[in-house]
C-alpha cells in the first residue's frame, strides 16, 4: 500500500516537473529533471527498505544521491569522460621570443625576451615596429615573428619594407627536448600516445601551410609529436 501511494505522489510529481519544462530555459529544465528524478529515487529508496528489500534499496538510494549531487565521490558521466579539454596553449621559445598558440581560437600572442624591445608584448607594437625588429633578431626567432606577423594581418608583407623580410629561411637551433616538445603541443609531461596525436591534430589544421598557416610552426609541431612518439616505442 505505502508503494501505491508513494508511486501516485511520484506521478504528481512529474507532472508538475513536466509542466515547469515547458516553462523553463534547457538548462533549468535539465536541473529540475536531475533534482526530480533524485528526490523521487531517494523517496522509493526509503520505502523499499523499510519493506526490507534492502538489496534493491540500497543501490537505488546511492542512485538517488548520486543525482542529488550528495555524493562526494560520484564517478562524472559520459558527457564529462569524453569532452574534449580546453584551454590548452602551446609554448615555443627562441632566443629573442617565446610564444602561445590557443588551441580553441588559433590566436597568437608573444613577448620579446631579449634584444632592444626586451620585455615588450608583441600586440602592443605596431606592425611597421615588428618588421624592423626582424634585421636584429636570429633565424630561427625570425620565422617565429613572421609567423605571428603573417597571424595579426596577412597583407602586412605588402607595406612591409622589401629588406625587413629578406633572409635565410629558419632552421632548429638543435634537437629538441621532450620538456620543448611538451610545451609545443600544449602537454603536460607524461601524456598518451592518444593525447600526443590529438594535440598534433588539432594544431595542424590551424598552422598547416595549405590553410594559412606557418611552414615554421607546422614543421616544430610535427618534431615535437616525432620526439614525444619515439618516447613510446
Amino acid at each position: 500500500m505505502p508503494v501505491i501511494i508513494f508511486g501516485f505522489l511520484a506521478l504528481v510529481l512529474a507532472l508538475w516537473v513536466l509542466n515547469v519544462i515547458s516553462k523553463a530555459d534547457p538548462k533549468m529544465a535539465a536541473r529540475v529533471v536531475k533534482a526530480g528524478s533524485g528526490l523521487v529515487s531517494l523517496g522509493l529508496a526509503v520505502l523499499l527498505f523499510f519493506e526490507g528489500k534492502e538489496a534493491i534499496a540500497i543501490p537505488l538510494g546511492a542512485l538517488g544521491l548520486g543525482l542529488l549531487g550528495w555524493m562526494p565521490f560520484t564517478p562524472a558521466g559520459f558527457s564529462a569522460r569524453t569532452r574534449r579539454s580546453r584551454g590548452q596553449v602551446s609554448r615555443v621559445e627562441t632566443r629573442f621570443l617565446e610564444m602561445e598558440l590557443d588551441h580553441d581560437s588559433g590566436a597568437m600572442r608573444g613577448r620579446i625576451r631579449a634584444g632592444s624591445r626586451r620585455g615588450a608584448a608583441l600586440d602592443d607594437l605596431s606592425i611597421e615596429t615588428l618588421a624592423s625588429l626582424l634585421r636584429e633578431f636570429d633565424e630561427e626567432s625570425r620565422a617565429l615573428l613572421l609567423a605571428y606577423l603573417d597571424r595579426r594581418d596577412a597583407g602586412w608583407r605588402e607595406h612591409a619594407q622589401a629588406d625587413a623580410t629578406a633572409g635565410p629561411s629558419a632552421a632548429s637551433t638543435g634537437k629538441m627536448t621532450q620538456e620543448e616538445a611538451y610545451k609545443i603541443l600544449g602537454l603536460q609531461p607524461g601524456a598518451g600516445e592518444a593525447d600526443i596525436a590529438r594535440a598534433h591534430r588539432t594544431l595542424m589544421k590551424k598552422m598547416h601551410p595549405d590553410l594559412g598557416g606557418s611552414a615554421y610552426l607546422a614543421a616544430r609541431i610535427n618534431e615535437a609529436k616525432d620526439v614525444l612518439t619515439r618516447r613510446h616505442r
